[in-house]
């Protein structure tokens, strides 16, 4: 059952990675750092904050805490990014340091405590504590996007007024245990 859980983490990770990144793929460049004030959050900020924090708690996971020494969490929210190939490589970065560290977790790994700012938590509590934390900030991404491209916006999920006919699709097929494959999730990539 726990390597379930570890697949399942992974698939729902790429899941909302993808988001963005369909997200991003809708945007002109220089609407990754466009705030709607002072206060708000560009796209690109959001990004480099994903970025420190995944640096932070999934670099050495097993063996260090994961509010890491190094990290500099207020400077994740200056807009210091310029480019979208930064933004992109900060997105990269932070992802491929969360795959490699769930891809090297085994299921006795898994009840082992780690801690975060000395709080101890089991390996699954702090994968579901950034499985919760990530998909907040990737919400916010992918409204910020849906704002800038208005009636241009493609939707990521069911698009408005078409449940009907989805609900239709599905229901005319036998019922069948359908999970998310990360072959499924690169595919829909393209899509």
């Amino acid at each position: 059952m726990m390597n379930d859980y570890l697949d399942s983490v992974k698939k729902q990770f790429t899941y909302y990675k993808l988001l963005g990144e369909k997200t991003f793929a809708q945007l002109p460049d220089d609407k990754l750092f466009w705030q709607y004030n002072q206060e708000s959050n560009s796209i690109a900020t959001i990004v480099k904050h994903l970025c420190g924090n995944m640096l932070s708690r999934w670099t050495d996971f097993l063996a260090t805490d994961g509010e890491k020494e190094w990290r500099n969490r207020d400077n994740e929210f200056e807009n210091i990014l310029t480019t979208k190939q930064e933004v992109l490589d900060e997105w990269n970065a932070g992802w491929n340091c969360l795959f490699d560290a769930l891809n090297s977790l085994t299921q006795d790994d898994l009840q082992t405590e780690i801690y975060i700012r000395n709080q101890g938590h089991t390996v699954v509590e702090a994968i579901n504590r950034q499985l919760a934390h990530y998909p907040y900030h990737i919400g916010q991404i992918v409204f910020i996007g849906k704002m800038i491209c208005d009636d241009s916006w493609t939707s990521l999920s069911v698009p408005k007024g078409k449940s009907k006919e989805l609900n239709a699709e599905k229901f005319s097929k036998p019922k069948h245990k359908e999970h998310f494959t990360i072959e499924y999730l690169n595919k829909s990539k393209t899509n």
